[in-house]
């Protein structure tokens, strides 16, 4: 980052944010880190109340800051409050965590959790203003530079038509809209993808060129060159000519997605059949792949191909099969598809008339068929981490009131 930080937005109506955020339960830490603070250029750094508790409670509700102090102190279980937090905060957030105990386990499990710096009380001025200095301008490696890592998850259809882009987007819009986590999809089909069709939005030309020149990937395009959808959902997409010339490279790809890994907590890759094959280091990422197909033949050989292709399952990558449109009037017996294949779907979704008309109408109306959104549970436990039955019951509560 060049130059000082910029004082605090304004936080209203639950979706500003600060570059600074305080969480602490004593006036003397507080007077501490607002001084050193002061002295970084950050006059007025948001204060908050009840600790780490608090400050879950709030970034439920609004953005991330740049640094996130909290207070651990008198909290029962602090590794799974800081785990809890984790999953609300974008990947880039610094986080101190300052406690009551000198204890070299608990800054162990604090440091494996992703938190920056843990100190205990009475804490030193000159420590943690070189601490905030640091993470809020970059000067110091070895600090972490935030609580986590984004979460890339590969949408992959075997073939047009499956239901992709449709299941795609309704699971970007559960994570950003009901869970409060940032989100981002990315629609690779950069000749006829239709995800902000979907949206109800135009594609802009930044994907393309973006891909096209590598070199130009920064905050400032980032920023810029999403479409905004809500306050945590974005969407990057392009429509090129039909002419053959918007070739993607894969080192053009892998240089995007680690850029905006680092900014969001879910990375969506609508990924075109034909893309997938020729981006093998992509396929290869740290990721879950959603891989999508619907109850034919073509589609039973084509799963298997691509489970070989992609691989098996590892520790940080796992491939789920959705089944989607099982009974139509096209598709195999279930029996006979699941032989075909060798091994049954990770979750399956059955073929409904008023899912394929909402879908051409757009992603709000494939909002309001409940039964398509109950049989993607599992695949929302998957990606949440959730039980199915909490995934499902807060995402039907908050769609349907």
């Amino acid at each position: 980052m060049q130059g000082r930080p910029n004082v605090t937005e304004e936080i209203g109506s639950g979706q500003a944010s600060a570059t600074v955020m305080l969480y602490l339960s004593d006036s003397y830490s507080e007077n501490v880190f607002r001084t050193r603070l002061n002295v970084i250029g950050i006059q007025n750094p948001y204060i908050g109340k009840g600790g780490i508790l608090g400050a879950i409670r709030d970034l439920a509700k609004m953005r991330s800051p740049r640094l996130l102090i909290v207070d651990i102190a008198g909290v029962e279980d602090p590794i799974d409050r800081v785990n809890e937090l984790a999953a609300l905060c974008d990947p880039q957030v610094g986080v101190i965590v300052v406690g009551e105990t000198n204890d070299v386990v608990l800054y162990r499990s604090l440091k494996n959790a992703g938190v920056a710096e843990y100190f205990f009380k009475p804490i030193v001025g000159d420590v943690v203003g070189y601490t905030c200095n640091a993470l809020l301008n970059g000067s110091v490696e070895q600090l972490s530079p935030g609580i986590g890592i984004g979460k890339l998850v590969l949408m992959l259809g075997t073939r047009g038509g499956v239901g992709v882009t449709t299941i795609a987007t309704q699971m970007a819009l559960y994570l950003a809209n009901e869970r409060k986590r940032r989100t981002v999809l990315v629609d690779l089909d950069l000749e006829s993808g239709d995800i902000a069709l979907q949206l109800g939005v135009e594609p802009q030309r930044a994907l393309g060129e973006v891909l096209a020149h590598p070199e130009r990937i920064d905050d400032l395009f980032l920023e810029r060159g999403v479409t905004h959808i809500s306050d945590r959902l974005d969407l990057l997409a392009s429509l090129e000519a039909l002419d053959g010339s918007s070739h993607v490279e894969e080192d053009a790809v892998l240089s995007l997605l680690t850029n905006l890994l680092r900014t969001y907590r879910y990375v969506f890759v609508d990924l075109p059949a034909y893309s997938a094959a020729r981006l093998p280091r992509l396929m290869r990422q740290p990721s879950t792949c959603f891989l999508v197909s619907d109850c034919t033949l073509t589609a039973a050989r084509d799963v298997a191909r691509w489970r070989t292709a992609i691989g098996a399952d590892s520790v940080n990558r796992t491939t789920f099969h959705i089944l989607n449109k099982k009974g139509a009037d096209f598709a195999l017996p279930l029996e006979e598809f699941l032989h075909a294949v060798g091994t049954p779907p990770d979750a399956t979704i059955s073929y409904r008339h008023e899912v394929g008309r909402a879908s051409v109408l757009g992603a709000n109306e494939v909002l309001k068929c409940r039964s398509f959104l109950q049989e993607l549970k599992p695949a929302l436990q998957t990606i949440s981490g959730e039980g199915a039955a909490t995934a499902t019951r807060g995402f039907l509560r908050g769609l349907f009131g």
